[in-house]
């Protein structure tokens, strides 16, 4: 059977596709919320910076299953799957912002586009003229996976609270309304972390660490290219940074495939390693560890888009 996206085949598509609850994905969401609890009440005791990894930890993956929610797992209500994914362990993002924002990033024909990919790191060449030496250097910084991981949770939440500010200012009243549910799921996760015996900082030091570990998965995403699916790494790893990433590393199989759920996407890319890799011009990885080892201190993209032409 032909997929729709050109120049990818598989025999039997649908056999990767949920047909009911997700089960295993459902037992990992609790088991996220059960060790987050956890990890505030019995690490302290034992180390406040074992307290912060593992909360560092546990924010990142529950990201990764916000973004499994947002394309329909574990159930195939999403009013089921946000319901779930309510309360911010990273404290950071409104769930209905990054469904929305994740959402518009899959328009793969507007990948990398600085103006319409919200999750876009290059900047109109123009606009990158005209930015202060001091912004410029702090963006350069940034696109190192070092500055990305320190650095990038501050920059990427100013620019996006930013914008979110403009369009809010703009009368957009969901983005509004986003943001006052997030204010809401806030208080509760704040005041459940006031009741425990972890002091505030660690919470706020894990969170941020959370946003930092995510920082390393989409430091390689996509890149700018003239082919659509030559925008989309793979990362063939299978250690623990996959299973924190839920298997989001095999990035160009999530695009192609956004439908299939995290612990199908392993199988999808070995059936049809060749045609991916193909598809995307060879754009891979082996692992993280040469990733870090090529780039820990080396940008691997311009700032500005280097394919980027005026718009009309």
């Amino acid at each position: 059977m032909a997929d729709p996206v050109r120049g990818i085949h598989t025999k039997r598509p649908a056999d990767y596709l949920p047909s009911g609850v997700e089960w295993g994905t459902l037992a990992l969401i609790l088991f996220c919320y059960a060790a987050w609890l956890a990890a505030l009440w019995l690490l302290p005791e034992v180390s406040l910076l074992a307290a912060v990894l593992a909360l560092g930890g546990l924010s990142a993956l529950h990201s990764s299953l916000s973004h499994e929610a947002l394309h329909g797992h574990p159930f195939r209500r999403a009013w089921l799957n946000e319901a779930l994914m309510f309360l911010p362990l990273s404290l950071a993002v409104p769930y209905g912002r990054f469904r929305d924002t994740h959402l518009a990033h899959h328009r793969d024909e507007r990948l990398t586009d600085p103006y319409d990919d919200p999750e876009s790191n290059f900047q109109d060449p123009q606009v990158w003229a005209r930015l202060p030496c001091w912004w410029r250097y702090l963006l350069q910084v940034n696109n190192t996976l070092l500055g990305r991981v320190t650095l990038g949770p501050l920059i990427g939440q100013v620019r996006f609270m930013a914008s979110d500010w403009r369009l809010i200012r703009a009368g957009q009243s969901g983005v509004l309304r986003d943001w006052i549910l997030h204010g809401v799921g806030l208080v509760g996760v704040l005041g459940v972390v006031w009741m425990s015996p972890a002091p505030m900082w660690v919470a706020l030091a894990g969170a941020y660490l959370g946003l930092g570990l995510l920082k390393i998965r989409t430091f390689l995403e996509h890149r700018a290219h003239e082919a659509v699916h030559g925008r989309c790494v793979v990362i063939e790893d299978r250690g623990p940074l996959a299973f924190l990433f839920l298997n989001n590393n095999l990035h160009l199989v999530h695009h192609m495939y956004p439908g299939v759920p995290w612990y199908a996407l392993p199988r999808l890319y070995r059936a049809e390693r060749r045609r991916f890799l193909r598809a995307n011009g060879g754009y891979v990885y082996r692992s993280y560890a040469e990733v870090f080892r090529r780039f820990l201190l080396r940008a691997k993209d311009p700032v500005p888009h280097p394919l980027w032409s005026p718009r009309d």
